[in-house]
């Protein structure tokens, strides 16, 4: 894709660290209990017997890119009886299912920088054998416009330096949860972040 893009004169910059990509998610009280941080510890966790449900779509059930890439990938195996499976479930669905404990809810499929995971207190599990395709917010500009713009790149790499899978969840949050509009979300976060000062206009090569 890089090499296409190149071809046609866009240029890939550093991305952001943050991964929104699928994800199980715990609630905070389950991980705290069984320190679980990452896949491999609920691997043991379930290996130990460890009470657990998971509320998640279908598609993420029975996509072999999903739920049971992980299971294999990690060695578990969910039984039917430790799913609750959301007919055309989103993560809006299944995060609301975990927080509530509905049916003896306590996990969810969401995805990394979901708004809802810090309000609704769900910790996501880390994917340490990069099961999942990668999904970093990234900026992409026309060689042309970094050439007449050089400080275009230094700005950019500073907005999408700070934005981590913390901050993402933090911001979508506000706009997911609390109802602002992701422009004024996201024009708080250049200001704080003082990089719109720093960004270059039509007068300024």
């Amino acid at each position: 894709m890089h090499d296409k893009d190149a071809a046609n004169g866009l240029v890939w910059l550093t991305p952001a660290s943050a991964n929104n990509t699928w994800a199980i998610s715990v609630r905070q009280d389950l991980a705290q209990e069984n320190e679980l941080e990452s896949l491999d510890d609920l691997a043991d966790y379930l290996a130990d017997d460890g009470d657990f449900k998971l509320a998640a779509s279908a598609e993420f059930v029975e996509s072999k890119q999903a739920l049971p890439a992980f299971q294999q990938a990690y060695d578990f195996t969910l039984g039917e009886d430790q799913l609750l499976v959301l007919s055309g479930g989103n993560t809006a669905a299944t995060m609301r299912a975990a927080a509530r404990r509905t049916s003896g809810v306590n996990a969810a499929m969401t995805y990394g920088t979901d708004g809802g995971l810090v309000a609704l207190g769900l910790k996501v599990l880390e994917d340490t054998r990069n099961v999942q395709p990668v999904y970093q917010p990234a900026p992409v500009a026309r060689e042309w416009v970094l050439d007449a713009y050089p400080r275009l790149k230094p700005a950019l790499a500073r907005v999408f330096s700070g934005l981590d899978l913390t901050t993402l969840q933090r911001l979508n949050a506000e706009v997911a949860v609390k109802g602002r509009a992701a422009d004024e979300v996201a024009g708080d976060y250049l200001d704080r972040h003082s990089a719109n000062a720093s960004l270059p206009n039509s007068t300024d090569p």
